[in-house]
Order: structure tokens, then C-alpha cells, then sequence
């Protein structure tokens, strides 16, 4: 089954592609190494002038430190998860930044959302929970884009719980 065209031909309660959020662009990556090292090498060259020459390379070190950081930042933003909700079943796929995908299939009718509300920074974590396990989601979002997930999600269990409506025409 793939989750963007369902073969079991029924309607799609809920579907979700949550990702993390990077407020970085390519550009703007771009731009903060070229100042980092434009008063990297500044400083460096400072140092340089008044005979503290070794000084120069920790700063060339510092520029390849934050570059290192930045990419393994990028990397992980290549994980992502998939939640998709028809009346019959509840998949969830998580896909690694390496692209290792772990996939659950719950029943909905017996699936339920727990909750771990922080009383000053609202909601931390999201499961799901069926036959006594518990499968940690959403765990890319924010506090309220959390609540916002879950309370779609709430809504989407629901309605699979209360099964297909018939529509009466006269």
C-alpha cells in the first residue's frame, strides 16, 4: 500500500507528512559562513600581526566546525514521517535520514492518542498507543503545531471508530 494512492478504495480520514523544520535556507547558509568567515579570517589575521600565529588556525578551525555542524543539521532534515488514516487502518512510516523506513499498521477502532502536557511548555510528547504499546509521533513538532496534529489526528480516530456513514437521499 502506498500511502498516496490507496488501493483498499476507501476515503482518507487523515494524512499527514510531518518533516523538521529548518528555518535556514541554502542561502541563508551561504551568507552566515561567508560572515563567520569573513571575521574569522579577520580576527585571524589580527592575531597574526601581533606574532600570535597559532591563533590563526583555531579560527580556521571554528569556520570548519560550524560548517560540519551545519551539514549534519541538513542531513537529519531528511527524515521524515508519514501518518495516514483510513476507516479500516492506521499507518504510520517513519523514514530515517538514511532512508531506513519502520512501518505500523494499527487497527483505529483500538488506537487512542497519550498525551505528555507540560504545564509551562504545553504538549512534549505524542503516542500512540494499542494493545498495551506505545509508538512515539510528531516528535518533529512544536508544542502547538503538536496539539494542532493531535487534535486532527483525535478527529480522524473518530470518525474511523464511528465507521461509514450512509448518506440518505430522497
Amino acid at each position: 500500500m502506498t500511502l498516496d494512492n490507496d488501493d483498499t478504495g476507501e476515503p482518507t480520514l487523515f494524512s499527514a507528512i510531518i518533516t523538521p523544520y529548518r528555518s535556514l535556507s541554502g542561502t541563508g547558509f551561504v551568507i552566515v559562513m561567508v560572515l563567520f568567515g569573513a571575521v574569522s579570517f579577520a580576527a585571524g589575521v589580527f592575531f597574526l600581526t601581533l606574532g600570535a600565529w597559532p591563533v590563526m588556525g583555531f579560527f580556521g578551525l571554528d569556520v570548519l566546525l560550524l560548517y560540519w555542524a551545519f551539514q549534519l543539521n541538513y542531513r537529519d532534515a531528511a527524515a521524515y514521517e508519514e501518518v495516514h488514516v483510513v476507516p479500516s487502518v492506521l499507518t504510520v512510516r517513519q523514514v530515517s535520514r538514511r532512508g531506513h523506513v519502520r512501518e505500523w499498521k494499527l487497527n483505529p477502532v483500538w488506537a487512542r492518542l497519550d498525551r505528555e502536557i507540560h504545564e509551562e511548555f504545553g504538549l512534549q510528547h505524542l503516542f500512540l498507543v494499542s494493545h498495551g504499546k506505545r509508538l512515539s509521533i510528531a516528535s518533529f513538532l512544536g508544542p502547538q503545531e503538536k496539539e494542532s496534529f493531535a487534535n486532527a489526528l483525535a478527529a480522524a480516530l473518530g470518525a474511523a471508530r464511528r465507521g461509514p456513514t450512509r448518506a440518505v437521499v430522497e
